[in-house]
């Protein structure tokens, strides 16, 4: 039985502790607790559920968290012989750029690097240093529980990552509550808690501050733009595929297990204390793997019906890759998945379970650096990683035509290609790879270790994620663009 039962049903769930395919593992010791060592507890080891075997499950196999680092790593080790379709690496640059992402770390933590909050939504609800979610909390009845405050909470964090696609570089947010204006990450993180706050994605008229499957299913692309300012004047990249996001998710929330009778986000807390795989200590302790199947079935209605498919089965954010292994009697194998939307989901929601119920989860070292133009522009402005000449040619053809419809850059030209396009795919397994890499650099140049040395999770906080953006603002101030662009459809993270 699982710690806690659910408020109003407790239907049987799946994935049985003591079945076959719960093993322990070289994962199973690790038990930092998503990389907040202000937030360790006593937590005995835990048995972690193992990936499926390729051979006889490749779709599992390729959803699953595993996948993605064992997946990229095959084509990092071409990167390190320089064997690469579409990029020239040159490794003596590699001490540079952990050598920048270093100095950005003591720029802004020297010497108490303990204070680095963990790479989530959070902190981007905080831009300008105004304490946004604790200022919402607030004006809550104090007879709120802490439960209840949790699940509103994900409700809101979880609406608000599926917006943070990139908006593009023209588009930005005045708030209405401190007129300042805010761009990107930031100016959609405050423009989703702005329309949370008007109860833009509930039914119930008496609980604005909720998200359920009703009230997503009335939002449209006007009514969309209208709370993200859009306008020919403001343009914002992805508009449609950002709405049908949001109403698809409402159809994934009639989840009854998972999201419970009244179809909200919050309640996969409950699904997730009840669920026969958490364990009960000094705190309830939730394995990885089990927030991370729950996100990945409990939200795989969302996702577009032309992504990569595995014998009828979606997989989500995975694609073909040229650099991979290719068997004809094994087409998987050419996949790299990524999963970046649901690993940034992860980073963002334990963050307010674990400050606000207490919860605990292991095995986070299995979650990657996070394969977005940020992370990846870093490795690409430290000159670690150089397009060849055929593609920064291709891609530099393909930014002109883009700069010619309405509202899109065209100064400060870059290369630009489609999400799904070689490249791109080639370039974001770059990025999960040497970010595994630099953690480790960092951190001896940090001198730091054991239950001091930074997790991924962190140096994506305060190193290779912020020292993306400012190497791209000093390289490209006009426009801030990343150094190579993805046009983006609003479901590319």
């Amino acid at each position: 039985m699982g710690l806690f039962s659910r408020r109003s049903h407790n239907k049987a769930a799946t994935n049985d502790p003591n079945s076959d395919s719960y093993s322990n593992n070289k994962y199973a010791t690790m038990k930092r607790a998503n990389g907040n060592p202000a937030a360790h507890a006593s937590i005995p080891e835990i048995a972690l559920l193992k990936a499926p075997d390729p051979q006889v499950d490749p779709a599992g196999y390729l959803r699953s968290i595993y996948a993605v680092r064992e997946r990229s790593r095959l084509v990092l080790e071409k990167a390190k012989r320089n064997q690469l379709r579409h990029f020239n690496v040159d490794m003596e640059k590699f001490r540079d750029t952990a050598n920048y992402v270093v100095m950005i770390i003591k720029r802004d933590f020297e010497p108490d690097y303990s204070k680095i909050p963990p790479h989530g939504r959070w902190q981007h609800f905080e831009v300008g240093g105004r304490p946004r979610i604790d200022q919402l909390m607030a004006v809550w009845p104090s007879s709120l529980d802490a439960q209840e405050r949790t699940r509103r909470l994900i409700d809101l964090f979880l609406v608000s990552v599926l917006l943070d696609a990139g908006a593009g570089t023209k588009w930005q947010y005045k708030s209405k509550e401190s007129g300042k204006v805010y761009r990107r990450s930031e100016g959609l993180a405050v423009a989703s808690l702005e329309m949370f706050k008007t109860g833009m994605f509930s039914s119930n008229p008496e609980q604005p501050h909720q998200v359920d499957s009703a009230g997503l299913k009335t939002l449209t692309s006007d009514r969309m733009a209208k709370g993200l300012q859009v306008s020919e004047e403001n343009p914002i990249d992805g508009l449609e595929g950002r709405t049908n996001l949001l109403i698809r998710l409402g159809d994934a929330l009639l989840n009854l297990e998972v999201f419970g009778p009244d179809s909200r986000p919050g309640n996969m807390l409950d699904y997730l204390l009840s669920h026969p795989s958490t364990t009960a200590s000094s705190v309830p302790i939730v394995p990885l793997p089990t927030l991370w199947d729950t996100l990945m079935n409990g939200l795989s209605p969302i996702w577009p019906a032309t992504r990569t498919q595995v014998d009828g089965m979606p997989l989500g954010d995975a694609w073909p890759c040229q650099s991979m292994p290719s068997h004809p009697t094994q087409p998987w194998e050419n996949i790299v998945p990524f999963h970046k939307l649901t690993q940034w989901l992860c980073y963002s929601l334990m963050v307010p379970m674990q400050k606000l119920a207490n919860v605990r989860f292991v095995g986070v070292e299995l979650m990657t650096g996070l394969p977005e133009y940020r992370n990846g522009g870093l490795l690409v402005d430290t000159g670690l990683l150089t397009l060849k000449p055929e593609d920064a040619r291709r891609g530099l053809e393909q930014y002109q035509t883009n700069a010619t419809r309405q509202g899109q850059p065209s100064v400060e030209v870059v290369p630009l290609f489609t999400a799904d396009d070689d490249v791109i795919v080639e370039w974001r397994a770059l990025t999960v790879g040497f970010l595994d890499e630099l953690l480790v650099t960092v951190n001896e140049a940090l001198d730091l270790h054991g239950s001091d040395k930074l997790s991924l999770a962190q140096m994506l906080e305060a190193g290779t994620w912020k020292g993306g953006r400012e190497i791209a603002e000093v390289s490209r101030p006009n426009t801030k663009e990343p150094p190579i662009m993805i046009l983006s459809d609003g479901t590319v993270f």
